[in-house]
């Protein structure tokens, strides 16, 4: 889970609403961003594709929910079939220091 600490420490790259505006470069806040965004997905709960853009597109404002699908499933926030047909919330999620 994604403590209200993490989530100060992304204050640079949230905008008014809440949704993050730029990806971060450096590894520790890109992972607090994915940990962010994937704190918006309900537990145990499957997920279509489409589901999945809505709400990623929902909580960013720099319109690449591609790029953000594919590190959510890469760093392992996210499960998915081969076939990207389904979604779910992976935990606990990895938590990168550095």
């Amino acid at each position: 889970m994604i403590s209200n600490d993490d989530i100060s420490q992304l204050k640079n790259f949230l905008d008014d609403k809440g949704r993050l505006k730029q990806y971060p470069k450096k590894m520790k806040p890109k992972m607090l961003a994915l940990a962010y965004i994937a704190s918006k997905f309900e537990p145990e709960k499957e997920y279509s594709e489409e589901e999945i853009n809505t709400i990623i597109k929902s909580w960013h404002s720099f319109d690449d929910h591609a790029l953000l699908r594919r590190d959510l499933y890469t760093h392992r926030f996210l499960g998915r079939l081969d076939d990207g047909s389904m979604y779910w919330l992976e935990g606990p999620w990895p938590r990168e220091t550095d």
